[in-house]
Order: structure tokens, then C-alpha cells, then sequence
């Protein structure tokens, strides 16, 4: 009942905003009506719940590990300058300042202490978006109205006043919102796991982007890689969480934990839940089961061995065949991908991968329910922004960046992670003694230090516990591998046209046929055509290729961010600068 009462006060603010307060702008509304009890205060600042991503942001999650039907601009390389972009947007932000500039006629004082709060979070929490997509951008911490030139025409403020100013806001709402957990609403755990992802992310981009186009003025990040480290370490000893591990009710916890129409209490932080009443749905199971979507060969090879060693140091593994390849892997990979053996929730028996509805053969199920929800805009399925597994991933990696790892560190977090599938512990010595070359191919960027290897065993955990959770993208910006993104996308491997069994139970399924080629056929054997049903990367033998037509780019230069509008710069006569890298004409 309390998630429905809050879809319904949201929904009724939302409402509010697009109706009565379009007829009484807020500068006419009077603070001593409106802003006098502690549901009032909650009724407004629920608006600000408009910034949680959508599920759309996190099941379309798009990089080098997975494809969409139709590559973005932005992964592609072929973004252009807008004249407007729905990213700089400012509605939200005036709302919370309002709010803030009104809260405290509140009599209430814990009430008030709290809501402002959930308004300090959101705008840490919408700042960190603009911070992430735009660098530089302009700092508002007073209401702004339509005749403040100075402020509507002001410059961009520095990253590092921006992002000091976003901790501060954090620092605030930890120290003064509910500790009480709940999924569906901001509290004190929320605060600390938004300030554990800002500082982690900030901390590295400026690591790695130290003395480049991006950092050219070197900012400093250990301090922010502590602070990431403190926010992690505080909620990991008091807030309570924990992992989800039912091994008795669950002989997939991990799949089992992305598939519920409710948050789970204990690992979830902070979800994005569904109502059937409201008709407030998403399309989890849609996106997978009729699009052309799919994890990359380059994603799958990272998953290890169930017994701990690495897949990618097997003979012969670029050129194993599906079924194959899947055996034996850590079970988080038969988790997240459907893999031979796969049955559906609420099925009774396996079914093979459809390869038409897939452009590299590796489905995801993450997020799939029964069949019932197949259909678009049908899921209810509930959607995770912030769970306990990613500070603990955060922990780990900031120790590991800052060279004060130990294996206790790890064994209180990443090895946690390992345990909820039965993996063996990762063991700090032996990833430093011998890295891996295939992390390290796909990430040369990673820092030259004693801990490489552990730091690439701890974006290996990153990687495979959190795909699809709106994350691996901006991974890749703070960690300076954009070139990721040009390499080609490819799937699972056929070394001819022929019959295949992609279920292992020792019958074809399915047969690669030439353009023109006849018969191959047969009962409960589906035919795909060479060129028109898959491509493979060596025309007729090699793995499946996503977009093989298509020319990727990375400009190391400037798509570490995104072009500030046109609009914005000629609005403010140039006040507001251009990123670098982008030419957009404009001659001030």
C-alpha cells in the first residue's frame, strides 16, 4: 500500500504542476498558505521525483557491451550541435530553489529539516547529470525569474565550484534527512550512495583525464576518491543493507532479484517501481524479447570460469561455439543472458535463442517476467537507480585508484558479490602478479600502478553485476576509454553455414543458409539467410555483426562531453562558452 499511495501523490503533483500552477505561477503563490505543514512540503517537493531516470535509461543502457536496435549519435560518434537540447533544462532546478527560498515558514522543524533535505539531494542530483553531460555549467542556488539578465546571462561556473557545490548540498541532506529505508523514497541512504557515485566518478575522470583537453588544469581527485571511499564506508556499517542471497528460495539470486514487481528491501537503495491502477509501465521484457537487441562477445568474454579462472585464457575461445562457451561460466552469466537451459518465468521448458530478434545471439533476460509482459508497455517489473551491490563496487574501486586496497577491503565487498553466486573470492596478490591481458586490451587507459590488475579484476565485477543499470556509459567517459566504442560489435560465433543446437540438448535448432541456398530445413529447425537474416564477420564463418555497415567514431578531443546548445550561447551572447572541440559556428 505504500508504494501505491505514492504513485498517486506523485501522480497528483505532476498533475498540480501541469494545471494549477501553469495558472498560478509560483511567484504569485503565497509561502504562508502553501508552505505550512509537512504534507505541503511533501506534496511539492514529490515533483522533484520527475528527475529519476526512466526505465528506458536503464534497460537501453547502450556501450561497447551492449547493442540497441538503432545506435545513438552519441555512441555512434556523430553527434551534432542542437539548437536546443531537453538536457539544459532548468525547469526542475527552479522549482527546488523556490522551495528552498520558502521551506522555512514550515513551523515544523523536522519536517522541514527533512523535505529540504530531498531538495538539497535533487539538486545535487540534477547538477551531477549537467556535470556529466556538459562539464561546466552554471551554478543557481536562488530562484531565477524572467527578468534576472544578469543571472539567465551569466557564464558557466568552474566543474570544481559545481562539483564542490553538489557535495555540499550531499553533505546537507545526509546530515539532515530520515534515516528510515525505504526503496521508493529519498532518505539519508540515498544521500550517502548519490555522494558515493559523484565522488567515485569525478574522482576518476579527473584521474584520467589529468592534463588533457578535459582536466587541462589538473583538479585534484584523491580527495574526492576519499570521499567516495567515507560515503561507501558509512553505509556499508550502519545503514543496514545487504545483499540478496535467499539461496533457499531462490536458486537464482541474482535473476530472482531483477524480477519482482516490488524493490527489495534490503539491497535496493533507490528504485523506480510500476503500478497496474495507474497504468504506469515500462517495456523491460518488450526491449528484449522484440528488439533487435544484445550483449556483445566482447561483454561475454569477460564473464570468468565458475571456478575463478579467466574464459579469455582458454584455448581456442574467440572461436567457441554458443553452447560451448556458455558451460561452466560464472552463474551471474546465465543470469543476465539467455543462455542454453533458459526458461522464462512462469515457463515450463527451455527455448532457443531467436536469432532474428537479437543482432548478436546474446538476449538479455535481466528484467524479464513471465510472458505476460512480453507486450509493449506491459512490464510492472520494478527497476533499480541505486543498490547496495554498486557501493560496494565503489568502495572497492576508489581503495583500489587511491593504492590503499587490502584484501579485507575486498573481502567486504567485492568478494560479497562473488559469494551470492558461489565464485570464488578474488585474491588481491594474484590479480597484481599476473593481470589480465584481455581487461587490459579492452581498457588500455588503466592506470600503470602496482594495483592494474586488481583494479581490472574490480572493473570486471563492475561490469558484469551492473550491466543495464544505466552505469557501464559513464564508465567509460570517467575512465577514458571512448575508444571502446569504435570496435565492432559482434556476437556469438559459426564457423560455416549448417545446422546449429543453440539449447545443448543435441538438435539442431536452427541452420545458416546462403542467399538462394533451398531445403536445410526440418522440423523445429528455423532457417536464417546469410546477409539478410545475420551478417558474420567473415562473410561466411566468423561471429554475428551488429551494424556492420556503419562507421563508428570517437573524437578524443571533444565527446567526453556533450556540445552546449547554440540557443543558450546566442542567448547569452556568448557568456556561455562552447565545449571543447565543437565548432558551432557562432564568432563569440
Amino acid at each position: 500500500m505504500k508504494k501505491i499511495s505514492f504513485f498517486i501523490v506523485l501522480t497528483s503533483v505532476l498533475l498540480l504542476s501541469a494545471c494549477s500552477m501553469d495558472k498560478y505561477p509560483e511567484d504569485k503563490l503565497s509561502p504562508e498558505t502553501y508552505f505550512s505543514s509537512a504534507q505541503e512540503l511533501k506534496l511539492y517537493t514529490n515533483y522533484f521525483y520527475k528527475l529519476m531516470p526512466t526505465g528506458a535509461d536503464l534497460y537501453e543502457e547502450e556501450g561497447d557491451h551492449f547493442v540497441a536496435p538503432v545506435p545513438s549519435r552519441q555512441v555512434q560518434g556523430t553527434r551534432l550541435i542542437p539548437e536546443t537540447d531537453s538536457k539544459w533544462n532548468w525547469e526542475v532546478l527552479r522549482k527546488i530553489n523556490f522551495y528552498l527560498a520558502h521551506s522555512a515558514n514550515c513551523e515544523d522543524a523536522d519536517a522541514r529539516a527533512h523535505y529540504d533535505g530531498v531538495a538539497h539531494f535533487f539538486r545535487a542530483y540534477f547538477y551531477f547529470d549537467k556535470v556529466r553531460n556538459y562539464g561546466d555549467v552554471p551554478w543557481y542556488s536562488e530562484v531565477l525569474n524572467s527578468d534576472d539578465k544578469a543571472l539567465l546571462t551569466k557564464p558557466r561556473d568552474s566543474r570544481q565550484l559545481v562539483i564542490d557545490s553538489i557535495i555540499a548540498d550531499l553533505d546537507f541532506a545526509i546530515e539532515n534527512l530520515f534515516e528510515t529505508r525505504t526503496p521508493y523514497e529519498v532518505n539519508k541512504w540515498t544521500a550517502l550512495a548519490l555522494k558515493s557515485r559523484v565522488c567515485l566518478f569525478e574522482g576518476t575522470f579527473r584521474k584520467y583525464h589529468a592534463g588533457l583537453t578535459f582536466n587541462p588544469y589538473n583538479l585534484p581527485w584523491e580527495n574526492l576518491l576519499e570521499q567516495a571511499v567515507e560515503a561507501s564506508e558509512i553505509l556499508m556499517n550502519e545503514s543496514g543493507y545487504a545483499l540478496h542471497t535467499d539461496e533457499a528460495s531462490d536458486s537464482e539470486p541474482y535473476r530472482a532479484l531483477f524480477a519482482s514487481l516490488n524493490a527489495n528491501p534490503d539491497e535496493y537503495i533507490w528504485s523506480r517501481c510500476y503500478s497496474a491502477d495507474l497504468n504506469i509501465k515500462n517495456n523491460a521484457n518488450a526491449w528484449s524479447v522484440a528488439r533487435t537487441t544484445g550483449f556483445t562477445k566482447r561483454f561475454v568474454n569477460m564473464y570468468l570460469m565458475k571456478d575463478g579462472s579467466r574464459f579469455t585464457e582458454k584455448d581456442g575461445y574467440a572461436t567457441m561455439g554458443y553452447v560451448e562457451e556458455c558451460k561452466d561460466r560464472d552463474p551471474r552469466m546465465a543470469q543476465t543472458i539467455h543462455t542454453p537451459g533458459y526458461i522464462q518465468y512462469g515457463a515450463t521448458k527451455t527455448t532457443p535463442v531467436d536469432l532474428k530478434q537479437t543482432s548478436t545471439g546474446y538476449k538479455y533476460i535481466k528484467y524479464v517476467m513471465e510472458s505476460k509482459y512480453n507486450t509493449w508497455d506491459a512490464s510492472l517489473v520494478c527497476l533499480p537507480i541505486f543498490r547496495y551491490a554498486e557501493v560496494l563496487l565503489n568502495y572497492a574501486e576508489a581503495k583500489a585508484e587511491l593504492g590503499t586496497l587490502t584484501q579485507g577491503d575486498l573481502d567486504i565487498s567485492i568478494n560479497l558479490l562473488r559469494k551470492r553466486v558461489g565464485m570464488p573470492n578474488l585474491n588481491m596478490a594474484d590479480a597484481n602478479a599476473k593481470p589480465c591481458a584481455y581487461m587490459e586490451s579492452l581498457y588500455p587507459n588503466v592506470t600503470q600502478s602496482v594495483n592494474k590488475g586488481v583494479i581490472m579484476e574490480i572493473r570486471r565485477e563492475r561490469l558484469i553485476e551492473t550491466p543495464l543499470e544505466g552505469l557501464h556509459y559513464w564508465d567509460i567517459m570517467r575512465w577514458r576509454e571512448g575508444q571502446a566504442f569504435i570496435q565492432p560489435y559482434l556476437g556469438i560465433y559459426f564457423s560455416a553455414p549448417g545446422k546449429y543446437d543453440l539449447t545443448g540438448d543435441g538438435k539442431a535448432n536452427i541452420v545458416i543458409m546462403e542467399e538462394g541456398q533451398t531445403g536445410g530445413g526440418g522440423i523445429g529447425v528455423s532457417k536464417l539467410y546469410l546477409g539478410s537474416d545475420l551478417i558474420l564477420s567473415d562473410g561466411t564463418s566468423g561471429n554475428m555483426w551488429a551494424f556492420s555497415s556503419l562507421t563508428f567514431l570517437f573524437d578524443e578531443k571533444k565527446d567526453y562531453l556533450n556540445p552546449v546548445p547554440t540557443n543558450e550561447r546566442v542567448l547569452t551572447n556568448g557568456a556561455v562558452t562552447q565545449n571543447p572541440g565543437w565548432n558551432d559556428g557562432l564568432t563569440f
